[in-house]
């Protein structure tokens, strides 16, 4: 497995296309907000649309998921060490689900928890 990229592979293979990635991701946003279409935008029931839209907008317009070219060698080279089997990897399957759920309880997807423990 490859795990060195060139320079040429780094600009166009990831810095250009996470740039142009990111301005389609801001023009969506910006769309979303000026045509009314928020409300998935909301997370929480007191969450306002409106509001939480406007804020990702101008949030990710500062957001850069560019990576420096020594990062993703090194997530290449750490993959190329998993799959000779020089790392030890910890498997997420239903098991590991189900033993988290076992320690959280049944109510953790509803947030209820934190309501009855205050009260």
């Amino acid at each position: 497995m490859k795990t060195k990229l060139n320079w040429f592979e780094y600009y166009f293979g990831h810095c250009f296309q996470t740039g142009w990635r990111e301005i389609w991701n801001n023009f969506k946003m910006w769309r979303d907000l000026i045509s009314g279409n928020y409300a998935d935008y909301a997370l929480m029931s007191d969450d306002d649309p409106y509001q939480e839209c406007y804020e990702w907008f101008w949030a990710s317009i500062n957001m850069d998921e560019t990576y420096p070219k020594e990062f993703i060698e090194y997530l290449m080279e750490m993959c190329d060490r998993i799959d000779r089997g020089e790392e030890k990897v910890y498997p997420l399957d239903e098991d590991f689900f189900d033993r988290i759920k076992d320690l959280v309880g049944d109510d953790y997807e509803t947030g209820t928890r934190d309501e009855e423990s205050e009260g």
